[in-house]
């Protein structure tokens, strides 16, 4: 009996002084989401395997519309755990009010502009209702829901309609020529004869069905996107350690060069296929952006103390309902953004395109970290859950999964996401 308590003492110790339990807590979906990519990487479907290449990109482009519209779902959940119920339908809307105004020979620019300013005039609309009238978020997104695919049939009139214009689906697609040109080549063309099968080295680390179509341009792109992000990394380190900071050095060291390279290899199974993708450079901007606007700006620091104590921060001399309409007025602005990229992927818009967005962009939150209750979450964060839910959904379609199936495994993964977010609020009480 001793000694099997002298060992659970041995083992509780070992965990305190090593932080495993807040380590587990903290990284519970990075964990999970490597758990999952290896189960697929292992699990040769129709597809192929998921790390392919060609799978890769077409991850990103399958999941852009979840990355953009859970940027704009976290503004709303960090204001107290409210949500948007009417962004799929919002985004079928704008894009087919854009996919009608090309098909009628209006100019793409302004039908682009005229998409967002749609998605943004909705998100102002229903931000009225929700921070001035203080209609629950609930009832009036959930209005806007049925409306909005209302009004996408009618200006459809029950039909799809295709858009023919290429630049708009070179700038906005997925096609063949909506990628990042490979210039290095064409300012090097010395380039050309380095990536040869010839090459073992290359042919080695990239592969022989790769090596010769290899985007050089692309991997310019990863590697400096891994070198300033290290240069932020140790910058930030140097802050903290000037202003005095408690800090884990090693484990600082330790993320910042899986992060980087994982950035490479991402990059070179881009490179491998056809390059960078140009929906991949809208999505960098959002998250990028609402990164910068979470962390940086008076109102990002207003949406966190709304969600945490509205009271008190009315007290302060914040006007939290003005809080409020600019939550919803951005994901408006972004579900427009979203129409764009779904008309642009899709080479058109049909009546029921947008259908489950929301849900896929409130699980991609809470699954990232943001809390039920509001005033906890990451634009980080919620990349990680949007990432998770896309190689989820792109692993069942590779192996085969049934579609009704695949609802049942998305829901189960948000409420284990939301059940973690409920426990630990429980223990810190």
């Amino acid at each position: 009996m001793n000694g099997s308590s002298g060992g659970k003492q041995t083992l509780s110790d070992f965990m305190q002084k090593y932080k495993v339990g807040a380590f587990f807590q903290k990284y519970t979906m990075i964990l999970a989401l490597i758990v999952v990519t290896i189960v697929f990487a292992t699990w040769k479907g129709k597809e192929g395997m998921i790390l392919l290449p060609s799978n890769i990109t077409g991850l990103i482009a399958e999941n852009a519309y979840v990355f953009v519209l859970a940027t704009g779902m976290l503004m709303c959940i960090l204001t107290g755990g409210n949500i948007d119920l009417s962004v799929g339908s919002v985004v079928c809307f704008t894009a087919a009010v854009g996919c009608v105004m090309m098909a009628s020979g209006i100019n793409m620019w302004l039908s682009v502009l005229v998409m967002l300013l749609i998605g943004l005039a909705i998100g102002v609309f229903q931000g009225f209702w929700i921070a001035k009238v203080r209609v629950p978020a609930f009832i009036a997104t959930l209005a806007g829901m049925y409306a909005f695919r209302g009004f996408s049939n009618v200006v459809l009139n029950g039909y799809r309609v295709d858009i023919t214009n290429q630049t708009f689906l070179q700038l906005f697609g997925n096609g063949k020529t909506s990628y990042i040109p490979d210039v290095m080549r064409d300012l090097f063309p010395n380039l050309n004869g380095v990536f040869t099968k010839e090459n073992a080295f290359l042919t080695g680390v990239i592969g022989e069905n790769f090596v010769e179509k290899f985007n050089v341009t692309c991997m310019c792109i990863a590697l400096v996107s891994a070198l300033v992000f290290v240069l932020f990394r140790v910058r930030k380190v140097l802050v903290q350690k000037k202003l005095g900071i408690s800090q884990s050095v090693p484990g600082q060291i330790i993320s910042m060069v899986i992060i980087a390279v994982l950035i490479l290899w991402i990059g070179m199974k881009l490179s491998s296929y056809r390059g960078f993708p140009m929906v991949l450079i809208w999505v960098a901007l959002v998250l990028g952006l609402y990164a910068y606007i979470t962390t940086k700006t008076a109102i990002g620091r207003h949406l966190y103390a709304v969600g945490g104590n509205e009271k008190a921060t009315a007290l302060s001399g914040v006007k939290t309902r003005n809080v409020y309409w600019f939550a919803y007025a951005n994901i408006g602005l972004l579900a427009g953004l979203a129409g764009i990229l779904t008309a642009g992927r899709a080479k058109g818009i049909d009546p029921v395109y947008g259908e489950g967005y929301e849900m896929d962009a409130i699980a991609s939150c809470f699954i990232g970290g943001a809390s039920a209750y509001g005033g906890t979450g990451k634009v980080s964060g919620m990349i990680i859950g949007a990432t998770l839910m896309g190689v989820i959904n792109k692993g069942m379609i590779i192996v085969g999964v049934d579609a009704n199936y695949q609802k049942v495994v998305k829901g189960i993964v948000l409420l284990i996401a939301v059940m973690f977010d409920v426990l630990s609020k429980r223990q810190k009480r």
